[in-house]
C-alpha cells in the first residue's frame, strides 16, 4: 500500500473530525447565553409560599425518602440516578452530572431534601447539608457550554485546515508536514481547554476565569503552531533530498 493511499483517508477523517467538532463547538456557545439567563433566573427565584400544585418559578423545599440510587459506573451511556419518594408516595427519578458528593452515598430509605423549581427537582442535599445539583439544575452550565465550545473550536478549526491541507499537498512533503503540525496543535489547544475547564469546576472559579487563563494558553499555542507551520514549510521538519541509490562496490580480489 503506497504511502499516499494511507494518508488520504486519515486526512479526509481529520477533516470530518474538525468539521463536527466546529459544528458542535458552535452549538455549545449559542447555548451560553441561555445558560447564563437560566442560571440567572434560578438564583433570583423567590421562594413558594406554599406547596406549588404546578411547574413554578418559584422554589420549593421537598423532603424526599430514597427509594433507589443507581451510579451506573459500568454503564457510560447511563447518567448516575436516584428514584426519590415524596410524602405523597409517587416516585420522582432524578438524574446526575456525577456521582457526588450526595448520590455517591445514598442508602434506601435515606431522607434527603430536593429542591424543586420547574416541576423539576435541581438540587438535593442529604443530613449533613451537601449539596449536590442534578442533571436539571441550572448551575455550572454556562461554564460548561463554554468549555465546551472553546475545546471544540480549538480542536476542530486546526483540524479541518489541517485535514484539507494535507488533502492539497498532493505530494508536496513540506506541506503535508505543515498541516500534521497544524492538526496536533489543535489537539493540544482542545486538551488545554479542557483541562481549563476542569481547573474551573474543581476550585468552583467564576465564569470568566476560563477565558482568562484558557486565553494567554492559546496565544502560546497558536505561536507554537505558527514557529512550527513556517518551519515545515522551510523543509526544516522534512528531508526533501532523494533517497541516493547505493551502487555495490566492486570486492577486491
Amino acid at each position: 500500500m503506497s504511502q499516499r493511499s494511507v494518508v488520504w483517508p486519515r486526512s479526509v477523517a481529520w477533516l470530518l473530525f474538525g468539521v463536527l467538532a466546529v459544528v458542535v463547538g458552535v452549538v455549545s456557545a449559542f447555548q451560553v447565553r441561555g445558560a447564563l439567563e437560566r442560571e440567572r433566573e434560578f438564583r433570583a427565584a423567590p421562594a413558594c409560599a406554599s406547596v406549588p400544585v404546578r411547574a413554578s418559578g418559584c422554589v420549593w423545599q421537598q423532603g424526599f425518602t430514597v427509594r433507589t440510587a443507581d451510579l451506573h459506573r459500568n454503564e457510560r451511556r447511563e447518567s448516575p440516578e436516584a428514584e426519590l419518594v415524596p410524602p405523597s408516595g409517587e416516585p420522582w427519578r432524578v438524574t446526575f452530572r456525577d456521582t457526588e458528593p450526595v448520590l455517591s452515598e445514598m442508602e434506601p430509605g435515606e431522607k434527603v431534601v430536593g429542591l424543586v423549581w420547574h416541576g423539576e427537582v435541581v438540587e438535593v442535599r442529604d443530613t449533613e447539608g451537601r449539596l449536590q445539583p442534578t442533571s436539571s439544575g441550572p448551575v455550572g452550565w454556562p461554564e460548561d457550554r463554554l468549555g465546551g465550545a472553546l475545546s471544540c473550536v480549538s480542536f476542530g478549526l486546526p483540524a479541518l485546515v489541517g485535514g484539507a491541507w494535507a488533502l492539497l499537498a498532493r505530494g508536496r512533503r513540506r506541506h503535508a508536514a505543515a498541516a500534521t503540525v497544524v492538526r496536533w496543535h489543535g489537539v493540544v489547544l482542545g486538551i488545554t481547554a479542557i483541562l481549563t475547564l476542569w481547573a474551573q469546576s474543581a476550585n468552583d472559579w467564576p465564569l470568566w476565569s476560563i477565558p482568562a487563563i484558557w486565553g494567554p494558553l492559546a496565544l502560546l499555542g497558536l505561536a507554537s503552531m505558527t514557529a512550527f507551520t513556517l518551519a515545515a514549510l522551510r523543509g526544516e521538519l522534512t528531508d526533501d533530498a532523494p533517497a541516493v541509490p547505493q551502487t555495490p562496490q566492486p570486492q577486491a580480489s
